[in-house]
């Protein structure tokens, strides 16, 4: 499943599934009446349920809507960020995981990490892996939410990062995929510079990036360092 779950797609699954309405009841919480309900959309499907429903039936967590609040642009808990890769199954934080998380949409934990003016380089690096991975994501979306954020240029890097990484993998439909959101996000690249979530980078090493930078940060208007030959892991 690559949308948000809605009526259509609760029903879908609990057919595929093979489960009658009263099993799917039970294991979800609600009465069998109002499984109906939810099913025919004659009832709001709420985050909470659709979380229940992504862990119920083991569907992915791209299938959770995404939080309508504001990106954070505060400081966000480092350990935070981490439970929640570790909960999309970044295999580096797996140690990490926990037993009870709450499914998140992958695309806003996307964001809300891209958002940060300071992250640790072990999370930077599992963004390109969490592109991949949930590469059937609501791209749309995404991409909206980050030209609201000016988050463009951060983002078509990490997709850069994640085209590198299929390439080394030899999936070339991806590779497709990720060079198609590329171009739409090249349409709306900013012209300042910024860095990978690393506001707090000494001016000596800006000056050091602005010259020696990795060719796609320079087309992404970023002071990194980072490159698809150090990302360690492959979705």
């Amino acid at each position: 499943m690559s949308s948000v779950m809605d009526a259509k797609g609760l029903r879908a699954v609990r057919v595929e599934k093979g489960w009658s309405q009263v099993k799917a009841a039970r294991r979800l919480g609600v009465s069998q009446p109002y499984l109906v309900m939810l099913e025919r959309g004659q009832r709001r499907l709420t985050s909470e349920l659709t979380q229940r429903a992504v862990r119920v039936y083991g569907v992915p967590p791209t299938a959770v809507p995404p939080s309508q609040s504001a990106l954070p642009r505060l400081p966000l808990a480092g350990a935070a960020l981490a439970r929640d890769l570790a909960g999309l199954g970044y295999p580096a934080l797996a140690y990490l995981r926990p037993r009870r998380w709450k499914p998140k949409n992958p695309g806003e934990v996307l964001l809300a990490a891209l958002a940060q003016d300071d992250l640790e380089p072990r999370l930077v690096e599992a963004l390109p892996w969490l592109v991949l991975r949930y590469l059937p994501l609501d791209w749309a979306w995404v991409v909206c939410a980050a030209k609201v954020h000016d988050l463009q240029n951060r983002l078509g890097f990490v997709v850069s990062l994640a085209r590198g990484l299929a390439e080394r993998a030899g999936d070339r439909r991806k590779v497709e995929s990720l060079a198609d959101l590329e171009r739409t996000l090249e349409r709306s690249r900013l012209a300042r510079e910024d860095t990978l979530c690393r506001v707090s980078m000494p001016e000596a090493e800006r000056r050091w990036l602005t010259v020696n930078r990795p060719a796609e940060a320079r087309r992404w208007n970023l002071l990194t360092d980072w490159t698809a030959e150090v990302v360690r892991y492959v979705a």
